[in-house]
């Protein structure tokens, strides 16, 4: 639009400079004629010869038409008519800048049209909300009537309720791993063999707590967190909102816990799209964790979003269902030090049970029974020598040892885990099967048989024979893998 204006700014220019040329040489030739025919007149009347050469020209025009008419036209018509082009041109002049202002003030209105037009469409994308769906999600005008169990009662009410309800069986050592893991950390993972139910554990959960599990199948091209947060679509003008983020926004304005089951989550790198949520999960104060969601705020996001980022909900899990076979990404140590596993190798024989209720438990009575847990938790002290005495074993035999991450882990699951009805040694003998001796899979093992085969006799020494059964188990196979 501005380039179409010059140039016709400029065409307008030129067409004025030549009107004004014209004009010039039409004004400069009535002078030169009008002036020597006038100055040619009054020379004859001076000299008393006008009349002689009036009465000549007469004797000439009436015998002799063509030089009469020509006598007539250069003496009196060609004066009027340079006259007359003068005059037409000088007018044409007027017009001419009567158009070009016309000209520039249409220009004016129509530049100002076009800003005003692109106001609007600025005004009216500033109006549409990115974020239609998370704009309604509002607080429950009722509240659920959540209940106080026990952990103990919690876990035997979940065993009854998946295998009455949902027929769905699972041995009790299983369902205390799996709410002691809750205890520990924000992040399990269920692994196992195709078929063992390690989606339907985390399903029959959120069903037990009267708020349904959100299961996201990850997907193999996954490698960032706009994959399971969304982006924002530049074409629409509004943001692309996936269950994650509508369940998270939602999370963190209810006392529920909630449950997101990243379903077969090493299809994909976990360390790739889930890199941003490990880390936030590390920082001890929850109130910290903030998911960066887009790099601008609009003023009509919703309330629940504060500069473009979403707060990560304390009630909020993460449950990673993880396949052990050869079409899925090897789980980094990285993940593996930060989550807590439950391993389901097995399916369990179906046992009598009769249906049974849900049991609706908030947030806060979780963590206040968790906490309880661990304020009256003491580990025995025999226990507490053999797990030095182990820690100096491996740290001299294959270089490995707990670390405060792990040692803090051990303390956490082994409190909640008794609470809940189990042994303090079977508890001890699975974490450390999970968190500490699989760090040999790390090692060259083809140099390590005589090693590994000597710590299992080690373990049986330090904890009693028949004792420690997964962590013997997994020495016994550690090196046929």
């Amino acid at each position: 639009m501005a380039k179409k204006v010059v140039n016709r700014e400029r065409k307008l220019k030129r067409k004025a400079r030549w009107h004004f040329v014209v004009s010039l040489i039409l004004l400069t030739a009535v002078v030169l004629v009008g002036g020597t025919l006038l100055a040619f007149v009054i020379q004859l009347q001076m000299d008393d010869e006008l009349s002689l050469v009036i009465d000549t020209i007469l004797d000439l025009f009436v015998p002799n038409t063509v030089l009469g008419t020509m006598i007539i036209l250069w003496a009196l018509v060609v004066p009027a008519l340079l006259l007359l082009l003068l005059i037409i041109n000088l007018l044409r002049r007027r017009k001419l800048k009567y158009y070009r202002r016309t000209w520039e003030e249409t220009v004016k209105i129509a530049v100002e049209a076009e800003q005003k037009a692109r106001a609007k469409e600025e005004e009216k994308r500033r109006h549409v909300r990115r974020f239609s769906q998370l704009n309604e999600i509002v607080p429950p005008e009722t509240h659920t009537a959540f209940k106080k169990p026990t952990l103990e009662e919690l876990c035997k009410a979940f065993r009854a309720f998946a295998a009455g309800n949902l027929k769905l069986y699972y041995t009790e050592a299983q369902i205390r791993e799996f709410i002691a893991s809750l205890a520990v950390s924000h992040i399990i993972i269920v692994q196992g063999m195709s078929g063992t139910g390690k989606t339907s554990l985390t399903y029959a959960f959120g069903e037990f707590l009267e708020n349904p599990a959100t299961i996201i199948p990850v997907q193999p091209m996954w490698k960032e967190r706009s994959d399971l947060l969304g982006y924002y679509n530049e074409f629409t003008k509004k943001y692309n909102e996936t269950l994650l983020l509508r369940k998270m926004y939602e999370a963190n304005d209810r006392e529920e816990i909630y449950i997101a089951v990243l379903d077969e989550m090493n299809i994909a790198r976990v360390e790739y799209y889930f890199a941003e949520f490990l880390s936030l999960l590390e920082i001890p104060n929850p109130d910290l964790r903030y998911l960066e969601v887009t790099s601008d705020s609009w003023e009509d996001d919703p309330k629940g979003l504060k500069d473009g980022r979403i707060k990560l909900p304390q009630n909020m899990w993460f449950v990673g269902t993880a396949n052990n076979d050869d079409s899925t990404f090897a789980i980094s140590d990285k993940v593996y030090d930060r989550a807590m596993v439950v391993n389901l190798t097995t399916r369990t024989a179906p046992f009598e049970a009769t249906s049974a209720g849900t049991m609706p438990v908030s947030y806060p009575t979780f963590t206040a029974l968790i906490e309880d847990a661990k304020r009256s938790y003491e580990m025995t002290q025999r226990n507490e020598q053999r797990l030095k005495a182990l820690d100096e074993y491996l740290i001299e035999t294959f270089q490995i040892t707990f670390g405060n991450r792990i040692m803090r882990q051990i303390h956490d699951y082994l409190a909640v885990y008794v609470r809940c009805g189990g042994d303090e040694l079977d508890a001890l003998d699975d974490i450390l099967c999970k968190k500490v001796l699989r760090k040999l899979t790390y090692k060259d093992l083809s140099q390590l048989r005589t090693e590994i085969s000597a710590a299992s006799v080690f373990f049986e020494d330090l904890f009693g024979e028949g004792r420690m059964p997964q962590c013997r188990n997994f020495l016994a196979n550690v090196t046929k893998s």
